[in-house]
């Protein structure tokens, strides 16, 4: 803690071993490893994403972030010089003008001309912000969303190694697999990685037994992985990210609270835009915006009682998360019990049942 009894971002440190990460979905996604953490009974139990439907209960409520990821990584080059660049595209601020990180030699001036995709996307800088991040207006022959599910290539995060130059069939294999199979708004730049593991069969199985599901949209950014960098937690502000809440979603929650059922939210993101829009009392209202909500220790959750995440970066906001709903000894008590039994971790690893 620091000097006034708070937070310290080093208390969610941990030390793991690099081919922990996993690099690789696995092809049938529900056979990942699940570790069950309950935390009335203080206990770990290992079990498969398959066994989920054992640990839910008639008229619980999952609740699923349908956002779809965006292949927003395009390649290609400057108009004059030829010099190589590379454009992650984040989010479209204005009509047809696009905030992105850019990749190059040479940082491109504003009023750079850059071809990008074999000239299937055309794109002028028109300035820069903070963090290296660039403006630019886009021109494609079609639609820019059907044209990057063409050419694009999915933003994984930077510990899954990928060739700069990737066959095909590689880069579909990524389209397929980074992306969960209720996706639906198109949005992200990153995947909710917790609804990866959940297959059409899984859910129709839960759908029998009971567990109804509900949408809700958060457009994963950048703001949910930024490093945190101040010791002090509470020094740390999160890059809001928009959501939305329909109001079937809005009623459903209530309605299920009201009768006593759980609310299981699949994944971080599913968490913070059900508790941004809650009141005091655990109601949630239909709505859209943008929330910046950062949830640590100590935080009385309002709506969530059960969480599926996967195994998180060390000093992110991620791990402070989870923290927050099973408690700090608990979640440390599972994570080393993680790497000792050789979870897979991050985006393409295992998860975490929190009950």
């Amino acid at each position: 803690m620091t000097e006034d009894g708070g937070l310290k971002t080093s208390e969610f440190d941990y030390e793991l071993p690099p081919e922990l990460i996993a690099q690789e979905p696995l092809e049938d996604r529900a056979a990942a490893r699940m570790m069950v953490v309950n935390r009335r009974e203080n206990s770990i139990v290992h079990a498969r994403v398959s066994d989920l439907p054992a640990y839910l209960r008639p008229g619980d409520l999952l609740v699923v972030n349908d956002t779809r990821v965006i292949p927003a990584r395009i390649f290609g080059k400057k108009a004059g010089t030829g010099g190589r660049v590379e454009l992650l595209l984040l989010e479209e601020v204005a009509n047809g003008e696009w905030e992105a990180l850019s990749g190059s030699s040479r940082r491109p001036k504003a009023g750079t001309e850059l071809i990008m995709a074999e000239g299937r996307i055309m794109a002028l800088v028109t300035g820069w912000k903070s963090g290296g991040r660039v403006t630019v207006t886009l021109r494609s022959d079609r639609p820019l969303i059907e044209v990057l599910d063409e050419v694009g290539v999915p933003p994984l995060p930077p510990y899954i190694k990928r060739a700069r130059e990737q066959s095909p069939g590689a880069i579909q294999h990524d389209r397929e697999f980074y992306q969960t199979v209720y996706a639906r708004v198109p949005g992200a730049v990153a995947a909710p990685t917790a609804g990866l593991h959940l297959t059409p069969g899984l859910l129709d199985q839960l759908m029998a037994q009971g567990i109804n599901r509900a949408m809700v949209t958060l457009h994963v950014g950048m703001g949910t992985f930024k490093q945190v960098t101040a010791e002090d937690v509470t020094e740390h502000k999160m890059e809001p990210e928009r959501f939305s809440v329909p109001e079937e979603t809005a009623a459903a929650i209530n309605r299920t609270r009201a009768a006593g059922g759980r609310i299981v939210a699949v994944g971080s993101t599913s968490v913070r835009t059900l508790e941004h829009s809650a009141d005091e009392t655990g109601l949630v209202r239909a709505g859209e915006g943008r929330t910046g909500i950062f949830i640590y220790s100590p935080y009385r959750f309002r709506v969530v009682d059960v969480l599926l995440t996967n195994f998180h970066l060390p000093r992110s906001t991620l791990v402070m998360m989870v923290s927050a709903l099973a408690g700090q000894a608990l979640i440390r008590r599972a994570y080393d019990e993680a790497i000792r039994e050789r979870y897979r971790f991050y985006s393409y690893g295992d998860c975490m049942l929190i009950l």
